[in-house]
């Protein structure tokens, strides 16, 4: 996938949608109409083909089985069902969370719903400019320094001049480079790159916003931050879609809730009532609801919304970085 393609899979405009596509173009040219954003998704099914699934061990074919997901397409592969007939729709105003367990099919959906994945059956409709930020790469060019990174982005987007120089200093002054942003990106540490994908993200604010966990990685001085500038993004989103796992975040940020288990929707409903339902079937038999079903991948971002911090997040002072944050928006095998 080129630049160009990761950006352009980062923004998604509103038009005509044929079935199983999304149709992609500039999101800065969008306009929602009278009736704001709006997302529809009807019998959303995505399937990935095993192109060497006739060597696949037989334990690995009898546990794919097991859990339902393997299938063949229309031509006979072999291959995974990542998400299998999930309809909804949300209106301006609407906060969605997705729960679940590791590998039910949160972060696919959201790549899908970017335009990143084809659906083979179903149809997206969007109405909307739309920003997703999934991947701390997304659309960076190591060989451009950051400056050219940031013009870049912006020119896709349709800026004028006297707004891309705005734009350059927003983000420049938020990432806090200093020379480093005329330097090339390749040579930037993680926490570098993390900053200026950060301040480069929520530089645009969108009308649509999808969210994944990796977004409030960082260092402690960068979290409080981002955590500000992340929330007064949300805050100005008329859609908010999250991946998470982490209570605190979803009763704070999402107003609806939906429960992905093995790409399917368990359930779709209130926050609260969600929830609840979730941490009961997730509590070990016999004891009571623990009231929180974060990862240790996730502390950083829970710290960031609590307003506080993790020690254990950090090691020999690298800036703790979540897990969601390290998939490329190509692999296939992330189905969670």
């Amino acid at each position: 996938m080129t630049a160009a393609d990761k950006v352009r899979a980062g923004k998604v405009r509103a038009g005509k949608v044929r079935a199983g596509k999304v149709k992609a173009g500039k999101a800065g040219a969008s306009e929602a109409g009278p009736s704001g954003a709006r997302i529809e998704v009807e019998n959303l099914t995505l399937f990935f083909p095993l192109y060497h699934g006739n060597s696949r061990s037989l334990k690995k074919t009898v546990f794919a089985a097991a859990t339902g997901r393997l299938g063949r397409d229309a031509q006979q592969r072999p291959g995974v069902q990542a998400l299998r007939d999930i309809s909804f729709s949300l209106g301006s105003g609407d906060r969605l969370g997705l729960i679940g367990s590791n590998g039910a099919g949160k972060t696919t959906l959201l790549r899908t719903l970017a335009g990143i994945y084809e659906p083979v059956v179903g149809r997206i409709r969007v109405q909307g400019s739309m920003n997703a930020l999934l991947n701390v790469q997304l659309g960076m060019n190591p060989d451009l320094t950051g400056r050219e990174n940031i013009m870049l982005r912006g020119l896709y987007d349709g800026l004028a001049r006297p707004a891309l120089a705005r734009l350059a200093d927003d983000v420049g002054s938020f990432a806090d480079l200093g020379d480093f942003l005329d330097l090339p990106v390749r040579i930037y540490s993680a926490g570098m790159m993390v900053r200026l994908a950060f301040a480069l993200a929520t530089a645009i604010r969108p009308q649509i916003l999808l969210m994944d966990e990796w977004i409030l990685a960082g260092d402690a001085a960068f979290l409080e931050r981002a955590r500000v500038r992340l929330e007064d993004m949300v805050r100005g989103a008329e859609i908010l879609i999250l991946s998470t796992h982490v209570t605190s975040v979803v009763q704070t940020w999402c107003s609806r809730v939906i429960w992905l288990d093995q790409g399917r929707v368990r359930e779709d409903g209130p926050a609260e009532i969600v929830l609840d339902n979730y941490l009961k079937a997730a509590a070990p038999p016999g004891q009571p609801p623990s009231g929180q079903f974060m990862d240790a991948a996730d502390t950083a971002l829970g710290a960031a919304v609590q307003g506080g911090n993790h020690a254990d997040t950090q090691r020999g002072g690298d800036p703790p970085v979540s897990g969601a944050g390290l998939h490329r928006a190509g692999a296939g095998a992330d189905h969670g």
